[in-house]
Order: C-alpha cells, then structure tokens, then sequence
C-alpha cells in the first residue's frame, strides 16, 4: 500500500512540471514582449513619480498670412519709395542751387525793357529777363550808347553788388539810369534810340547789342550813370 502511495504522488508530480512546461512554452510562442515595466521613482513624501521620457511635440505650423496682407517685398518697397521721396527731394535742391553759372546772359537768351519811372525823377529802368532754358549770369553792368554817342555812359561803381546776379530761366535782373546830374553841370542832349551791350566774364563787351525805343522826351548827359545789374528793383532805383 505504501510503495503504490508514493508512485501515485511522484505521477502526479511529473505530470504537474510537465503542465507548467508546456504553459510556459505557450505563452512565449503566442505573445510579444512589452519591453520593461517603466521604474518609479520615490518621492520624499512617499509617493512615485512616472519616469517615462516625455513625448517630443512638433513643431506648431506657421501661420499664413491672411490675404491682403503687407508682406516682406512690399516692406521692400515702401522702402524704396522713401528713398524716391529722397532722391525727387535731392533733385528739386538741385534745381534751385545750380552751382557754379558760367553762361553769361546775352542779346540770344534775355529780353531787355527800358521804362520811365516817377520816383526818381530823371531816371529810367532797364529790367532785363532770362527768357533761356537755363541760368544765366549778368555781369557788371550794360554798356549802353545813346544814339550815336562815342562814349559809353557812365557806370556807378558804388551799386557793385557783392556777388554775380544770376538769373534762372523767368527771373530778372535790374539797372536803373541816372539821366542827368546836377541841373546846369553840363550839356544836355535828347535822344531817341539805347543801345544795351552786354559784359563778358572777362569784363569785355559782346558785339552784338539790343537797340531799345526810348520814352519820348529823354534827355540825359555826361554826369549821368547806370548801375550794375541788381536782383532787386528798389536797388538799382535808390542811387
């Protein structure tokens, strides 16, 4: 009785390991790994934290621009505009300061007009204007002849003005005529024709003059003067 008790129980013994291996071998043909379980760290306060790494986020998208909105080549060009806005600026500048003048003005580029004025009395007014395309300038003063006189009118050297009176295109320039000195201080003639040479650089003369209509009743003589050209009418008329 005793020796069938122990082989019944190491039957059974074997049968039980011979289960457990075939279990065993079951699970690892049917499954995969997951891989390890992820640690747990300890808190101070008892509790675990998950030390799983974080997941990387990606990239946010950009955002387009909505549609009739300024973008980097527009920027572009409002720049640019400014800098047109600055070189129109730069050329009107220009235009108003031509730098230095070195065409004289002359019978082919002026209109030249000689009027009686009230105040003062016995003086005329030459008003020359610059009818070219470009500047001009009115050197010294004009030379001016009445009728067939020999001898250039006098020129008052006090109305020298501290620079060339430079005319641009439109602009005048003025001499005003001293007709007579002081009453009875020399021979008095009439005359009805002016001729108006105008001055080199060189202080020369041009040849070819303007030949003005005089107001009726001109009389002038030797102790007369004509000034320089002036840019101001009230100048050339206070001598």
């Amino acid at each position: 009785m005793r020796t069938n008790r122990i082989r019944t129980t190491a039957l059974a013994a074997t049968a039980l390991v011979a289960a457990l291996s075939l279990t065993a071998c079951g699970g690892n043909e049917g499954t995969k790994s997951a891989g390890p379980a992820p640690a747990a760290a300890s808190t101070d306060s008892g509790t675990t934290e998950s030390t799983t790494p974080e997941t990387a986020e990606s990239p946010a998208p950009q955002s387009e621009a909505p549609a009739g909105s300024a973008s980097t080549p527009a920027q572009g060009k409002h720049a640019g505009g400014n800098g047109n806005s600055a070189a129109q600026s730069a050329k009107g500048t220009a235009a108003q300061d031509p730098g230095p003048v070195r065409t004289a003005c002359t019978a082919a580029n002026t209109k030249v007009t000689v009027t009686k004025v009230s105040r003062p009395i016995n003086h005329l007014l030459l008003t020359l204007k610059n009818t070219g395309s470009g500047f001009c300038n009115a050197y010294y003063a004009p030379r001016l002849g009445f009728d067939g006189a020999q001898s250039v009118f006098r020129i008052l050297e006090d109305s020298k003005p501290q620079a060339v009176t430079t005319l641009a295109p439109g602009e005048e320039a003025y001499a005003g005529i001293a007709l007579t000195g002081e009453p009875g201080q020399g021979k008095v003639y009439k005359s009805k024709n002016l001729s108006v040479h105008f001055a080199k650089r060189d202080n020369s003369t041009y040849d070819t003059p303007v030949n003005l209509k005089l107001p009726s009743e001109t009389r002038w003589d030797d102790n007369g003067f004509v000034t320089y050209w002036l840019s101001d009418r009230a100048d050339a008329l206070m001598y």
